[in-house]
């Protein structure tokens, strides 16, 4: 792998005067204003837009200074009674980015909801009667928008399925696209190995009967939230992280009895491995591997003065462990709790808050940042009910034939006393107004980083692609993601 590697990074040295000039075709003075936002809108699906991200940004800020009227954009598209003039519809292109852009909608914007079915409607209509690669490109977008897909697996498909089969395709960027991504592809490969021996060494899969092999999808969700260079601690300590949380979900979920996981519970609040001798012996296995995994956190960051905050993360993990508790209580006492208190309990053990450990390994987070996330902002509270409720639709089925009845679809059944469509049509409604209420929270002015926002966007994402359809492809992963972690981490691109 290492030779391979080095071959790489031989060609893609090869390349800094087409990066240049790249860069030079986004700063040229007197371009016209479509010909930059194409260009952009080229590199972008490309995924080679983090080595210009300056030069974009700024770009795009300028240009927004520069244009008054952007509010009014859409108005120029319906005609004089509010609706979409159906001329539109011959234009496929315009179709897909008015389709692309009602996904980035926010609350009270009806000329973007208007968009998306329009938009949907002409676009499933044509699809049929394209040609290659504009077919492909639509029916991907149909199947799963841009704003809500993962970019690492929306940046294969662009490079291999769409661009590289363009006529007017600039082949000096498509080569560089081609050799990052392959690039990119060995570094997460060597991250995935390192998280799979860490595994391997742990050794679950023969001490504990209810553990399961979730390694590699565990590392595919890190490389969601973040793929370039520059995150790949963060990566590695994200993926043992949420391979950890598996192994304490299924102890509460699959294993434990009352009194022992009170006690278990417990132990993990003192956050003390003296605490272990009044654990159960399998438990004492979990429990050791916990507190070693965010003793190496503490280590690892101790080199940049940054340890302090694995405190927080810590916090995080007795809260979800809390929440975990109570729901065990509650299967195995046959308890149904009002859909209130369900939520109040649930938006934890979906794990969403715990997940803010994904800014341990982001050198660029401040204890700002931290503070920021502790005080659960409207944001986060989004991406958090978001994964709830998208989880409840799509392991509702499961968790009732075993005989579990404290679900939030039975919960809310129950409470308004309604059929099982209207009380998922319920839960889509609250994913739809998560969804919005994450675009707003992206939105400029913001009270921290984009870097920072984008973390939370990227793990919404992640879970409008493994849920897509109402299907669990974490517990199942052969559902939903198998293919994208083969694209993204076994076959490189043939350049």
């Amino acid at each position: 792998m290492e030779k391979a590697m080095e071959e790489q990074t031989s060609e893609i040295s090869k390349l800094p005067e087409q990066v240049s000039a790249t860069r030079s075709l986004l700063l040229a003075n007197g371009r016209k204003l479509a010909e930059i936002l194409n260009l952009i809108d080229v590199i972008e699906p490309l995924g080679i837009a983090y080595h210009f991200e300056k030069e974009i940004d700024n770009i795009l800020e300028e240009i927004y200074n520069k244009n008054s009227n952007f509010d009014e954009i859409f108005n120029k598209f319906q005609d004089g009674n509010g609706k979409f003039k159906e001329s539109l519809a011959s234009d496929v292109l315009g179709l897909l980015s008015l389709y692309e852009a009602s996904h980035v909608r926010t609350h009270c914007e009806d000329i973007l909801e208007d968009a998306l079915g329009f938009s949907t409607t002409h676009l499933e209509s044509a699809a049929p009667h394209l040609n290659s690669p504009l077919k492909e490109q639509v029916m991907q977008a149909l199947e799963q928008s841009l704003h809500k897909g993962i970019p690492r697996v929306e940046t294969r498909f662009f490079i291999s399925s769409i661009y590289d089969k363009e006529e007017s395709k600039n082949d000096v960027l498509l080569r560089f696209a081609k050799l990052d991504f392959n690039l990119l592809q060995m570094l997460h490969k060597q991250e995935l190995a390192e998280v799979s021996r860490w595994w391997k060494d742990l050794d679950f899969m023969t001490t504990l009967p209810y553990a399961k092999d979730r390694a590699v999808e565990c590392y595919f969700w890190t490389v969601g939230v973040y793929s370039e260079p520059q995150y790949s601690q963060a990566r590695v300590m994200l993926a043992k992280t949420i391979a950890m949380i598996s192994i304490v979900d299924d102890t509460f979920n699959a294993y434990g009895i009352v009194k022992e996981l009170e006690t278990y519970t417990d132990a993990i609040q003192r956050w003390d491995i003296n605490e272990i001798d009044r654990l159960p012996d399998y438990m004492k296995i979990s429990f050791k591997a916990l507190l070693d995994l965010y003793e190496d956190h503490e280590k690892e960051l101790s080199g940049d003065g940054r340890s302090h905050v694995v405190y927080l993360a810590k916090e995080r993990m007795k809260e979800i462990v809390r929440k975990y508790n109570v729901e065990a209580k509650w299967f195995i006492e046959g308890y149904m709790p009002p859909v209130s208190e369900y939520l109040s309990n649930a938006l934890a053990t979906s794990t969403y808050y715990l997940l803010t450990t994904s800014y341990l390994g982001m050198k660029s987070a401040t204890e700002q940042d931290y503070e920021w996330l502790s005080k659960n902002p409207k944001i986060l509270e989004a991406n958090v009910t978001l994964c709830r409720v998208i989880d409840d639709i799509a392991t509702y089925e499961v968790e009732k034939s075993r005989g579990q009845i404290a679900t939030g679809i039975e919960c809310y059944m129950r409470d308004y006393g309604v059929s099982m469509e209207e009380a998922m049509a319920k839960f889509h409604e609250m994913a739809e107004t998560a969804w919005k209420d994450v675009n707003k929270g992206i939105l400029r002015p913001a009270p921290v980083y984009t870097e920072i926002l984008t973390r939370i966007l990227k793990l919404a994402r992640i879970i409008d692609v493994t849920y897509k359809h109402n299907q669990d492809g974490y517990t199942h992963p052969e559902k939903v993601p198998k293919p994208y972690i083969v694209a993204l981490l076994v076959d490189s691109i043939e350049i």
